[in-house]
């Protein structure tokens, strides 16, 4: 029997795509906002595309702030886009 793969909904693109070739954003139960690398962190999840593209778009479409159900200041989209720089180094 084949395991299922699991699928995430970019909140850039709004396409689907398999779980490990995507990023995951992550809302801390502190509130924070940061890029969960493990995968594994608690706290409420959201996923991109390894693109800085997504990652824009989801700005522009606020598809991080409805899957937070917050608004996001310029400053963690700021982050998010350094911590993404890091990763495609």
């Amino acid at each position: 029997m084949n395991k299922k793969t699991p699928l995430r909904q970019c909140v850039g693109c709004m396409e689907m795509k398999e779980k490990k070739s995507m990023m995951r954003v992550l809302k801390t139960p502190m509130g924070e906002i940061v890029l969960d690398t493990t995968g594994k962190q608690n706290g409420r999840g959201a996923y991109l595309c390894k693109s800085m593209d997504c990652l824009r778009k989801s700005q522009k479409n606020k598809g991080l702030e409805r899957s937070f159900k917050m608004s996001l200041s310029d400053e963690i989209y700021a982050n998010l886009e350094k911590e993404f720089t890091k990763l495609e180094e």
